[in-house]
């Protein structure tokens, strides 16, 4: 079953209280869409749950992205797994922005450190990052409208389906910030 809907303005409490009401009314969703649109800003929130089937084990995600008007500023974030130790060994570039934890738990890569450590400035977004799992954060280019024309996005892709309201929105939370400061 898939929901979508459009949440506007700056109640983050109605639309969160409408994203638990939706989340919870319907305990077999397979697939969630909804944008929310907070001070000119619309973050998209896509979750989907495959169970598989047969001999295919299944996936889910849940994602959040943007579209953004920054051209020159990339990124990209992921945890750090055994594979990139190995990489750092032999010389692959892992950006160090200052705040221990985060550079622990993160491979980043970027062409401004000093952007990126603005950032990551907020404690709560670090918090969020410094736990997360299984995930790809960053800017991406996308088409728009079947087109050939690529637009910038920040994307935070969970490969996670999470339905949990009060989770959702701490995630939407350290999201917004790191988006609003682009």
């Amino acid at each position: 079953m898939k929901k979508q809907h459009v949440i506007t303005g700056n109640a983050d409490d109605k639309a969160w209280q409408q994203i638990g009401d939706d989340l919870t009314k319907d305990q077999n969703l397979f697939e969630y869409d909804i944008i929310i649109d907070k001070n000119h800003h619309k973050v998209s929130l896509d979750i989907e749950v495959d169970m598989g089937g047969g001999f295919e084990s299944g996936y889910s995600t849940t994602i959040f992205s943007a579209q953004l008007n920054e051209l020159d500023f990339k990124f990209a974030v992921h945890e750090e797994h055994f594979i990139d130790e190995i990489g750092k060994f032999f010389g692959i570039e892992d950006i160090v922005i200052g705040y221990t934890e985060l550079d622990k738990h993160l491979i980043i890569k970027t062409n401004d450190a000093d952007k990126m450590k603005y950032l990551f400035s907020n404690p709560k977004a670090r918090a969020v990052f410094e736990k997360l799992e299984n995930f790809h954060f960053g800017i991406v280019s996308k088409s728009i409208d079947n087109s050939s024309l690529k637009v910038p996005y920040l994307e935070l892709f969970i490969e996670e389906g999470i339905t949990d309201p009060v989770r959702l929105k701490e995630l939407y939370e350290a999201f917004y910030s790191i988006l609003i400061h682009i």
